[in-house]
């Protein structure tokens, strides 16, 4: 009988598998030795946090963009609103009325949704470039910073602006500086900067604001700079309607209440600083009580109340959603409380003294986001001198 035979070794292959590093592009700045910090909140999923707590915003603003052009649109007569937009809304069947909420949506979606899908489109062609020249993984933000720059423009503005606004965001406001995490200032507020210094026309002209061509209503802030509360109330705007959203203004900045629910579901999730939002709303308080105290009675926004600085205009969504944002603001506990207590303050400065800016947030927050670090700095060194005292 013929011995049984072991069973042969199984054939390998004599190429060794390439590693993942060599065809994966990965950041060159790993660490390979201990500790490491681990935490369940990643970049990803706190990018994450911050589109579902700005969605409330997105809903609420898409519906009044198209509640404030039908309002317009009907005081222009019965062929209005001409366009694309109205003929959709006939194709759909839907009346061109201001009290139909479907009307509204679908007209407001129409404005926004172009607008949307040319800033994701340009930031997500911007990003694979400096991915690829400098070999690296496509940055999480595109999502988030297209969004956001989406929601601080006018519903009516064109779309090449738009793509125009957002390369400056992308390029000069984030990758410019390296990428995710390394920008300076806040990259939504850097695109609207530019577009507001180089197109002010989007910005300021009459019915800007309004997605329809042609003249419409203010919005809140430039009525109060030509006449105070008084002009405001004369429009038909009540303080209620700011803090719903029923009023003029961009696609996501108008509702004061959706912004608070964005801004407490972020710092439950530890994604922003309560402490800047606190500091902002404290700095807001004061500066407008002092104003109003000692500042021109000839000036019409001197004698504007807090609550009304607080939900008319941007800044509810500014304090929520750009001066939170981890990378811009103050890294320090008393450093955040400065920081968001200096937007506040330059937010009623600006408007209540600058009768060429009614707005006031944008600038606040790009002027706190460059001296962050300052802020920062000032405190350690207060912290290192009273340990040095403490200690002899």
């Amino acid at each position: 009988m013929s011995e049984a035979r072991a069973p042969s070794p199984p054939i390998r292959s004599e190429t060794p598998a390439r590693p993942a590093s060599e065809w994966l592009p990965t950041a060159p700045g790993v660490t390979h030795v201990a500790p490491h910090v681990r935490d369940a909140l990643d970049v990803r999923r706190a990018l994450g946090c911050v589109l579902l707590a700005v969605l409330p915003c997105a809903l609420v603003g898409v519906v009044n963009a198209g509640h404030q052009a039908l309002l317009v649109a009907g005081d222009r007569g019965p062929t209005a609103p001409s366009g694309w937009r109205g003929d959709l809304l006939g194709v759909l069947g839907l009346a061109p009325e201001p009290e139909s909420t479907a009307a509204c949506a679908v007209y407001g979606l129409a404005c926004a949704l172009p607008m949307l899908a040319v800033a994701l489109g340009v930031s997500r062609a911007w990003q694979q470039l400096f991915a690829r020249v400098r070999g690296r993984v496509p940055s999480e933000a595109v999502p988030v910073v297209a969004v956001l720059f989406t929601l601080v423009l006018p519903p009516g503005i064109p779309l090449w602006q738009v793509a125009l606004g957002i390369t400056f965001a992308t390029v000069v406001g984030l990758e410019i500086f390296g990428g995710t995490g390394r920008n300076v200032v806040n990259p939504a507020l850097a695109g609207l900067a530019f577009l507001y210094f180089a197109y002010p026309a989007s910005f300021s002209s009459e019915g800007a604001w309004v997605a329809l061509e042609g003249p419409g209503t203010p919005t809140v802030l430039a009525a109060a700079a030509q006449g105070g509360l008084d002009a405001v109330q004369a429009l038909g705007v009540t303080w209620r309607g700011t803090l719903l959203g029923w009023e003029p203004g961009a696609l996501g900045e108008t509702s004061a209440l959706a912004c608070a629910l964005g801004a407490a579901f972020l710092v439950y999730a530890r994604v922003a600083s309560w402490r800047v939002i606190a500091g902002g709303l404290l700095g807001l308080v004061v500066s407008a009580a002092l104003a109003r105290a000692l500042g021109d009675a000839e000036r019409p926004l001197v004698s504007f109340p807090w609550h009304w600085h607080l939900t008319a205009g941007s800044f509810a969504f500014g304090l929520a959603f750009l001066a939170t944002d981890p990378v811009t603001s103050a890294a320090t506990a008393v450093g955040r409380w400065l920081y968001g207590g200096l937007i506040g303050a330059l937010v009623v400065l600006v408007r209540v003294f600058n009768p060429a800016h009614a707005e006031g947030v944008m600038l606040a927050i790009l002027l706190a986001n460059v001296s962050a670090p300052l802020i920062d700095h000032l405190v350690v060194r207060v912290h290192v001198r009273r340990r040095r005292r403490r200690l002899g």
